[in-house]
């Protein structure tokens, strides 16, 4: 029986285990969009944290050749609260926060993070008697990501949460859903979905299925029952709307349509909407108010419902919707003077938690847990999407949580806290899977959870990793069990590493996911990260790791589909890979 599909990024507040375990296995996803900020004075650059201005006692240059921005170390200590020591014996700086260990010496080119080596372009200068680093590199191995806006000449790091995390399609197409072959040329000859979708692929393929989706298509880059789906997140207007067009209907819309359009071209078959991005929603609710993404103003309606008009215009080209909710989230930071009055923070402050500066829902009380299931069943029972998505946006990863009075009122069997925790989220996940499958059964529920469960140095039935996070110890997220209870009906994991990774190699990964799922009846699609080629990272310095990722998963029968975070990463076109999915999905090329 079909679950809904939970998704939402998309990373989560104070991600630093998260990033650890991504730089030294390099997996945060990269999405934040720069607010507007005042000018800075000629020549020089202002850095921002969360909007709020870092101190520089040497002001910031960017090196024009590598284009990188250098810092004096006082924006990494105080700016990031990162420990940071200076040794002049070796013209080296060690730079440390939570888990995550750098190490940059002056005249190499290559840095250690946790122990492991990465290339740099540029490493620690002396100027003026200070020590000068990378910011980008420093501030995304330490979990943030980094805008630089080329107007104000300003830089704005932002710790977003979702990138771990960031994607989950949810199972559609010829397959599941909404029918695939959208002219996207899936596989010719073999299309076998059993979907109730519209395939609209142009051309002369077979594509038999045994639904009421043909999927007929030219191609042989995939076969005809994969989903293949993009994230789309409008937090901070990463990827739509843009902040330009705030409160004008025609601009977003045609802005989406665009969207879809070069999506499709590139040939996928789905998207993963994130629809309630902040304890708020991109559609009418009488539970939480309108987002800001879509007027400036948080609880400002727009004069049309975006929801509605998404999900119409992805239907009309063949392709599935998915929408995406970050369950736990209840805000993008502790700030109050923009909420609506309506919002949950105000309206319920006893059941937030703030860790990391960031506020929660506390996943601990039962009340909480049941608000947000009724805001994710409004979307379902009002519009006729094809899935529900969560992004694994439960317990943060790192730093503390200080939800002990919850712990005291809410635990009748005397449990250990993790167990408590994890208790917790099981039964959000079964009751939500419950609520959706009740209303619609044709709606598929799923989660995008970390890509790795649990490292098998702490678990025998673990992945072979050496993750610094994991799923089961840090988010509370058993995913093993919603799998092997079917209370969801895929899995999307964020596997956002190479195959050369050393902590967390993509194709071990792949095949511990496979195995998991085997015989379960359950989904599983894998979540990729466009947003990292042409990094520095070992492995992403061409699109074809994407290609052979997407190749190597052909070749395991229970991977039934890709994700990709996100929108912006593939439109944006980094090393071609908006061509080369075109070559693999359309021409077989």
């Amino acid at each position: 029986m079909p679950f809904y599909h939970r998704f939402a990024k998309t990373l989560r507040a104070c991600r630093l285990l998260l990033a650890l375990l991504t730089i030294a296995a390099g997996v945060l996803p990269q999405h934040a969009l720069a607010a507007a900020k005042p000018a800075s004075s000629a020549g020089s650059i202002a850095i921002y944290l969360e909007d709020t201005p870092l101190p520089t006692d040497v002001n910031p240059y960017i090196i024009p050749k590598a284009n990188i921005t250098m810092v004096p170390l006082r924006v990494i200590s105080e700016g990031l609260g990162a420990d940071v020591q200076w040794l002049p014996s070796t013209r080296s700086v060690i730079i440390q926060r939570s888990d995550t260990l750098l190490n940059l010496q002056s005249g190499q080119n290559v840095a250690l993070v946790n122990g492991q080596k990465v290339k740099l372009d540029e490493s620690v200068q002396l100027v003026a008697g200070r020590a000068m680093v990378p910011l980008r590199f420093v501030g995304e191995s330490l979990g943030l990501t980094v805008i630089w806006d080329q107007t104000s000449k300003s830089i704005n790091l932002y710790d977003t949460g979702n990138g771990t995390g960031v994607g989950t399609g949810t199972g559609s197409g010829a397959g599941n859903g909404t029918g695939n072959g959208t002219g996207t040329g899936s596989g010719a000859g073999n299309g076998t979905g059993n979907g109730t979708g519209n395939g609209t692929g142009a051309g002369t393929g077979t594509g038999t299925g045994t639904g009421t989706g043909n999927g007929t298509g030219t191609g042989t880059g995939t076969n005809a029952n994969s989903l293949r789906g993009a994230w789309i997140s409008t937090v901070y207007n990463l990827d739509w709307p843009s902040v330009q067009s705030a409160g004008n209907e025609a601009k977003q819309k045609a802005e989406f349509t665009q969207l879809l359009d070069e999506l499709q071209r590139m040939g996928l078959n789905a998207v993963f909407v994130q629809v309630r991005p902040a304890g708020d929603a991109l559609y009418p609710s009488t539970i939480a108010p309108w987002s800001k993404v879509l007027t400036g103003q948080q609880g400002k309606a727009p004069t049309y419902d975006p929801l509605a008009f998404m999900v119409d215009e992805t239907h009309k080209r063949g392709m599935a919707f998915h929408a995406w909710f970050n369950p736990f989230r209840a805000s993008v930071d502790a700030k109050t003077d923009g909420l609506a009055p309506s919002h949950v923070i105000l309206q319920h402050p006893d059941w937030i938690v703030y860790s990391g500066g960031k506020p929660y829902l506390n996943p601990g009380i039962p009340e909480a847990r049941q608000q947000i299931i009724d805001t994710i069943m409004e979307v379902v029972s009002g519009y006729d999407i094809d899935g529900v998505h969560l992004d694994d946006y439960f317990y943060p990863s790192s730093g503390d949580f200080p939800d002990s009075l919850a712990y005291i009122a809410n635990n009748p069997f005397n449990l250990s806290l993790g167990d408590w925790r994890r208790g917790n989220i099981n039964a959000f996940i079964s009751d939500l899977g419950e609520s959706i499958h009740a209303l619609k059964p044709s709606v598929r529920f799923g989660v995008s959870p970390f890509g790795v469960w649990r490292n098998k140095a702490v678990d025998p039935t673990g992945s072979d990793t050496l993750a610094g996070v994991t799923d089961y110890d840090n988010m509370y997220a058993d995913v093993r069990i919603w799998i092997r209870q079917h209370w969801v009906d895929y899995v999307a994991p964020q596997i956002y590493w190479s195959f050369v990774n050393s902590a967390a190699p993509y194709g071990k990964l792949v095949d511990w996911w496979a195995n998991e799922v085997k015989g379960t009846g359950v989904d599983l699609y894998i979540g990729h990260s466009p947003y990292k080629l042409g990094t520095a990272e070992a492995g992403w310095q061409s699109s074809s790791e994407i290609i052979n990722q997407l190749k190597y998963g052909k070749t395991n029968t229970e991977v039934d589909g890709d994700i990709f975070f996100s929108a912006k990463d593939l439109r944006g076109n980094p090393l071609g890979i908006m061509d080369a999915l075109r070559a693999y999905y359309v021409t077989g090329g």
